[in-house]
């Protein structure tokens, strides 16, 4: 699922796991763009972070293996 623009807060939910995913960080490298992303229901200092590179689709922007979700059981 594609959105207007990739925002740290949004919940993400893993397609092949179905854990829930919180985006912690946006950034730019040379021509691309990645988020960092953590577990949703692990405290920060304890997670282990994930870095998904974002993807441009016609209808918006994505992360490939992800879906766009905001109800996600914490």
């Amino acid at each position: 699922m594609a959105v207007k623009s990739i925002q740290l807060g949004q919940v993400w939910r893993n397609d092949s796991d179905g854990q829930d995913y919180l985006v912690t960080k946006v950034y730019n490298e040379v021509f691309s763009q990645y988020a960092v992303l953590r577990p949703a229901g692990i405290t920060a200092p304890d997670a282990p972070t994930v870095r998904v590179k974002v993807a441009k689709k016609p209808e918006g922007w994505a992360l490939p293996g992800y879906t766009f979700t905001q109800e996600g059981a914490f």
